[in-house]
C-alpha cells in the first residue's frame, strides 16, 4: 500500500489512506488513519487524485507541529472574547439582586463549551472550588463572580497562548490585554472591527454591489476606525462630527463618508447580534450631520465647464497630431453621440447594429439603467466606425492596454486627455465629461425635444409617463435628431 490507495470489501471505489504520526493525532480529532473516497474506479485517475488530498493532510500535519501563527486580528478577537466576560459577569450580579435583563451575550455552543473544558482541566477543577467556597458566605457569590471572570479571562490568554504559536513579543501583548493598562482598564477599541468589516465586504458582494464601490467605503470605515482608536472615542455622534471636521474635505466627498456609515450601520443592526446588542439604545451616529455649505458662485465655480465646438476640433487635431490615433477617435466617438468614456470603451464590434436598417450603436454597458440603450452612428462617424471594427484584435472598437483592477478600460485614455486638455491651457473644470455637456447644449438648440434628448444620452426624465411607459423614440428619430448635432469642420 505504498502508494496510499485501498479499496473496501464488495466496492470497486478507490480511497486514500494514510496512517496519522502520533505526535498529531490530537490535532486532527483522535484519528490514528485518515481514509476518503476518490470516487473513482479507475486506478489511474485515483493514483492522481490521492496526490491533492495526502498534499493537503500533510499539510495539517506540519501545521499541527509548528503551530498557527495568529490571525491578522487576533488583537480584536481576544479583546472582545474579554469584553464578553466582563458582560456576563456584570449580568451574573445583576441577576443576583433581580435587577438583569437578557443575557447581553450569545449562548456558547454546548460541543465548544464542552472542548474548552477539556482544555482547560485546570480552571474546571479551580471552578468547583470556587463555586463551593463562594456559597460558604452570604457576599461569597459576588466575590465568587469576580473570581470567576478573572479565571476566564486567564483561560483566553492561554488560548491566544497555546493554540496559536505567538513570539516573544506577542506573547507579552497578550498578557497585557488580558490584565488591561496599568490602571486595569482596556483602551477603548474601534467596534468598527477588520472581522466586520470583512463580514460586511462578504454580505455586499453576495448583493452584487461594484467592487470598486466596496473597497472605497471599505477604505472609508477603515479610517473612521483608526481615528476611534487613536483617538480613545466611542462610536456616537460627536465622535464622528468630529473626524468629519478633522477630514477638511469637500461636502460633497464627506456625504459619500456618511453614507458608508450609514451603509454599514444598518447592516450591522441586522446582521450583526452583537452589534445590535451593544448599540440597541443608540441613535444611528451617521445621520442628521450638518455639512459646510457652497455658497453660490464657489458651487458655479466648482461644476464642469462644456467645451465649445471649436475647442473640441483643436483638441482632436492637437491628439492627431501627438500621434495619439485612439484618443482622436474617442474624441470624435463622444462628440457625436454624448457618451460616457467607459460606456464607448466598452462598446465592441457586435455592439455595431443595424435596428430597422440603420447602423447605431449598442450600448450594453452603463452606470444606470437609462444607460442601456440604442444610439443611431452620426454620419460622421461611419467611416472610422468600419476603420475600427477591421483593425479590433479583441473585439473592442478601441483599444486599450488599461490594467484598471475594476476592468475600466478608459481609466489609460481618461488620463491622456487629461494631459492633452492640460497641455492646452484647460484647468480641471474641462474633462472628457465635457463633451457629453456639449452634445446635450447642442441638442437643445438645435430644438431636438428633452425627452428624446434624454433617451439619447442615457438619462431618465423623471416621469412615468416616458420612463416606465413609453417605448421611446424609433430609431429614425433618433437618427434624424443625432445628425443635427453640428461637424466639427463647421
Amino acid at each position: 500500500m505504498s502508494d496510499n490507495l485501498i479499496q473496501k470489501k464488495g466496492e470497486s471505489t478507490w480511497y486514500v489512506r494514510l496512517a496519522v504520526p502520533k505526535d498529531v493525532r490530537k490535532a486532527m480529532g483522535g484519528k490514528s488513519v485518515l481514509i476518503q473516497s476518490l470516487k473513482t474506479g479507475l486506478r489511474s485517475e485515483a493514483m492522481t487524485r490521492r496526490l491533492s488530498v495526502l498534499a493537503g493532510w500533510k499539510a495539517q500535519f506540519q501545521a499541527a507541529r509548528t503551530g498557527k501563527p495568529l490571525p491578522p486580528d487576533w488583537q480584536e478577537s481576544m479583546t472582545g472574547m474579554l469584553e464578553t466576560v466582563d458582560r456576563v459577569t456584570k449580568h451574573s450580579k445583576m441577576a443576583r439582586i433581580g435587577e438583569a435583563g437578557a443575557a447581553p451575550y450569545v449562548i456558547p455552543d454546548p460541543t465548544e463549551m464542552a472542548q474548552f473544558m477539556e482544555d482547560n482541566p485546570a480552571m474546571v477543577d479551580a471552578l468547583k472550588g470556587m463555586i463551593q467556597k463562594g456559597r460558604q458566605t452570604p457576599l461569597g457569590l459576588f466575590k465568587l463572580d469576580d473570581e470567576l471572570g478573572k479565571l476566564f479571562k486567564t483561560a483566553v490568554a492561554q488560548r491566544f497562548e497555546t493554540h496559536y504559536m505567538p513570539n516573544a513579543d506577542q506573547k507579552e501583548e497578550i498578557r497585557m490585554i488580558a490584565a488591561g493598562d496599568g490602571d486595569g482598564i482596556r483602551k477603548v477599541r474601534s467596534p468598527i472591527t477588520k472581522q466586520r468589516i470583512a463580514t460586511f465586504r462578504q454580505y455586499r458582494e453576495t448583493r452584487n454591489v461594484a467592487t470598486k464601490t466596496i473597497d472605497q467605503q471599505e477604505s472609508k470605515l477603515e479610517k473612521l476606525s483608526a481615528y476611534l482608536a487613536k483617538e480613545g472615542k466611542p462610536l456616537d455622534f460627536d465622535a464622528v462630527s468630529s473626524w468629519l471636521d478633522a477630514l477638511k474635505l469637500a461636502s460633497k466627498t464627506l456625504t459619500q463618508y456618511l453614507l458608508a456609515g450609514n451603509v454599514f450601520w444598518k447592516w450591522a443592526m441586522k446582521h450583526d447580534i452583537r452589534w445590535r446588542e451593544d448599540f440597541k439604545d443608540k441613535a444611528n451616529p451617521f445621520e442628521n450631520h450638518e455639512l459646510p455649505q457652497t455658497r453660490g458662485k464657489e458651487r458655479a465655480d466648482r461644476q464642469r465647464k462644456d467645451f465649445q465646438t471649436k475647442e473640441i476640433a483643436e483638441l482632436h487635431a492637437a491628439a492627431l497630431a501627438a500621434d495619439h490615433t485612439t484618443l482622436a477617435d474617442l474624441i470624435l466617438l463622444g462628440t457625436y453621440t454624448g457618451a460616457r468614456i467607459e460606456e464607448l470603451c466598452q462598446l465592441r464590434t457586435e455592439h455595431v447594429i443595424k435596428p430597422d436598417g440603420i447602423e447605431s450603436f449598442d450600448i450594453v454597458d452603463s452606470k444606470t439603467a437609462a444607460g442601456i440603450r440604442v444610439v443611431p452612428i452620426h454620419p460622421a462617424l461611419t467611416r472610422i466606425v468600419k476603420r475600427l471594427k477591421k483593425d479590433s484584435k479583441d473585439g473592442y472598437l478601441i483599444p486599450s492596454d488599461s490594467k484598471n483592477k475594476y476592468g475600466i478600460r478608459s481609466d489609460a485614455l481618461s488620463k491622456a486627455f487629461g494631459r492633452l486638455k492640460e497641455a492646452h491651457g484647460y484647468g480641471p473644470q474641462h474633462v472628457f465629461h465635457s463633451i457629453r455637456k456639449t452634445v446635450i447644449t447642442q441638442l437643445v438648440r438645435a430644438e431636438v425635444q428633452g425627452t428624446l434628448i434624454a433617451e439619447l444620452v442615457g438619462h431618465e426624465t423623471g416621469t412615468v409617463t416616458f420612463d416606465v411607459y413609453s417605448q421611446g423614440a424609433s430609431t429614425a428619430q433618433k437618427l434624424a435628431a443625432i445628425s443635427k448635432l453640428p461637424s466639427l469642420d463647421a
